[in-house]
């Protein structure tokens, strides 16, 4: 899975229609370019990338009103919603994903029904303690202690407080779901506290035709475009 790929399908589908400054203000505006590989290059490299697998859908508008070549809007297509969607639910269920997969996911959490956010972090709980159960039985014999490994056994030690933590947040936050907070999908409208205002580039650079800066090869939008087929309704 790639954390920028959920990142910018999500910020582009809040808009409905948005173009690569938007995106990358919003994204930076959640901190994402610090605990994310989402940089400006890479940001406009995922649209342009994920324009061309058919995910998002290419509109060249007006040029930015200081001068610059004509912006390009993106939004998301049938295959991009279904594809987000799958995105945001394997980054939720799984427990052996990069933190910035995960955070990506909480993001976006929002956008999925109340029911179907529980059962898939309840999903995220059960593959933890199965994790944390196999760590226990393949290093630890019978009556044995991570002492016995010496300093080896500080790995199983780590393993099994990740796997501990990640429980503990995770019930926290069905508990908190399951007490009604947050507006999920289908439950009225949100506020978009969430998304930053809306500015022109003093630089003119706000279109994603623009060159790409050096980091954008940290991207993982490379990848083949995933399979079609029919997304169903929006959430939010």
């Amino acid at each position: 899975m790639s954390a920028i790929r959920l990142l910018v399908l999500g910020a582009v589908r809040q808009h409905g229609r948005a173009h690569g400054y938007q995106v990358r203000n919003d994204l930076e505006f959640w901190g994402a370019h610090e605990w994310s590989n989402a940089k400006p290059g890479s940001i406009y490299h995922a649209l342009k990338q994920m324009a061309k697998q058919g995910l998002l859908l290419a509109h060249d508008i007006a040029p930015s009103t200081v001068g610059g070549p004509p912006r390009t809007e993106y939004e998301l297509t049938d295959r991009g919603e279904e594809e987000y969607f799958r995105l945001l639910r394997d980054s939720l269920v799984r427990h052996d994903q990069k933190i910035d997969e995960l955070t990506a996911g909480v993001g976006f959490l929002v956008d999925l029904p109340r029911a179907e956010a529980i059962s898939l972090l309840k999903e995220r709980v059960a593959a933890l303690e199965e994790w944390r159960a196999e760590v226990t039985e393949h290093w630890v014999a019978p009556q044995e202690t991570p002492d016995a490994w010496g300093h080896i056994g500080e790995i199983m030690r780590f393993w099994v407080h990740s796997a501990d933590s990640g429980v503990e947040w995770t019930r926290g936050l069905i508990e908190r779901l399951e007490g009604g907070a947050y507006v999920m999908a289908g439950e009225g409208k949100r506020s978009v506290d969430v998304l930053m205002d809306s500015t022109d580039s003093t630089d003119g650079t706000d279109s994603a035709d623009s060159t790409d800066s050096a980091d954008s090869t940290d991207s993982a939008d490379s990848t083949d475009s995933p399979e079609g087929g029919d997304a169903g309704p929006r959430g939010g």
